[in-house]
């Protein structure tokens, strides 16, 4: 398999929708899920969105697949991190991150994503938070505190958006760690990050979060 047989089948795929639907390049990537991660790569490199957001879904099927390799999961990570620039939204962080990244580095030292998270660019903060949305279903829910932590002030709405959402799955998790971090944070964070984070607590919490500091009501 190769890029090119996957960008003639998108174009195809363009013939026949004027607008192609998430799912069908999702399904294609599946399709394409063998490719060699040399491959994926020149996909990525592309300044066509489709194509960009096929290769990050091709990475992620990879990275699904309980038979891969250690040797192809490096690979894939490898692949991920080191072309970056090219994951420029955050629905291709989303897309990839938690099994590409976060399934990578689950049994290794996590400082890559402290790297990350300290960042110039807002996707790669992005991926350092969302990445670890693969240790939370783990049970392990620590490097998603700590990584908000260095985020929550963070000034782009889209690292602020994947903090208030991450802790808010992590607080499902560990509800009395989530509102230890809500009683050092809530007067001080980005209301819409505030707002994703207390989604699922009970409306009196929601209250006292929502109100923990009226100066926010500007944010």
């Amino acid at each position: 398999m190769t890029n090119i047989e996957f960008i003639d089948e998108l174009i195809v795929l363009r013939s026949n929708n004027s607008l192609i639907a998430k799912k069908q390049i999702f399904d294609l990537a599946k399709k394409h899920k063998n490719m060699p991660t040399k491959e994926v790569i020149k996909l990525l490199r592309n300044s066509d969105y489709d194509q960009r957001l096929g290769a990050v879904s091709i990475l992620d099927w990879k990275a699904r697949n309980t038979k891969i390799s250690d040797k192809e999961k490096a690979e894939i990570y490898t692949a991920y991190v080191e072309n970056h620039k090219w994951i420029d939204d955050w629905g291709l962080v989303d897309r990839a991150a938690p099994y590409v990244v976060g399934g990578y580095l689950y049994d290794k030292d996590r400082k890559p994503l402290y790297k990350l998270a300290m960042s110039k660019l807002p996707m790669e903060r992005r991926t350092a938070i969302v990445s670890t949305y693969y240790f939370i279903r783990k049970n392990d829910i620590q490097d998603t505190f700590k990584i908000s932590e260095i985020l929550v002030h963070d000034q782009d709405k889209y690292v602020q958006m994947a903090v208030g959402s991450w802790i808010r799955e992590a607080g499902k998790k560990d509800i009395t760690h989530l509102t230890k971090f809500l009683d050092k944070y809530a007067s001080t964070m980005n209301r819409k990050c505030l707002r994703y984070a207390i989604e699922k607590l009970d409306s009196t919490s929601k209250q006292k979060y929502l109100h923990a500091d009226s100066k926010n009501a500007s944010r």
